[in-house]
């Protein structure tokens, strides 16, 4: 089947990285099924995400559902309205982070769209960790992470996976 993937990301404020995501591949299951329940896809995501941090010597990031609920209604928004963006629907990014409950701040998004072979927790994340701007996102000085992921149509392509990653820093 083939596939497609579009990327994006945003972020409040710069922070410094490094490049690389190899170490964080090994032991995550069901990052390589796009089939399976969307919950188990984003905690294969968490799970990617906090591997790549910690073989750095970051912290994990924490998952708090007040983030999972604002990246969950990112992905809709995405969908529903037909436009990838972070201002999808005429939103600023940080619409659904405000509404949520979320008592962070410094706030960032990573947003990402794949069919077909793109569309598994995996290949998401490796494509993010292969963009300065998503890797900053997920390597940065962030405390708290939420992701969501929707599937539907999008652009003409159905069966989108449409993933966001919601990042704050808890300790403001």
């Amino acid at each position: 089947m083939v596939g497609l993937l579009v990327v994006t990301a945003i972020a409040a404020s710069a922070l410094a990285v490094t490049p690389g995501a190899a170490a964080a591949r090994a032991g995550c299951s069901g990052q390589g099924d796009a089939g399976a329940p969307a919950a188990a896809q984003e905690k294969a995501v968490l799970c990617l995400v906090n591997r790549a941090r910690e073989s750095r010597g970051l912290e994990p990031l924490a998952a708090p559902g007040s983030l999972a609920r604002a990246a969950g209604h990112k992905s809709g928004d995405i969908l529903r309205c037909d436009e990838f963006s972070h201002e999808a629907c005429g939103r600023e990014f940080t619409y659904w982070i405000e509404r949520s409950g979320y008592g962070g701040c410094g706030w960032g998004e990573n947003i990402a769209y794949g069919s077909g072979s793109y569309a598994t927790p995996r290949k998401i994340f490796q494509l993010w960790m292969h963009s300065a701007g998503h890797r900053r996102n997920i390597l940065g000085s962030y405390t708290d992470i939420g992701i969501g992921l929707q599937v539907g149509e999008l652009e003409g392509n159905s069966g989108a996976h449409v993933w966001t990653q919601e990042f704050g820093s808890g300790d403001c």
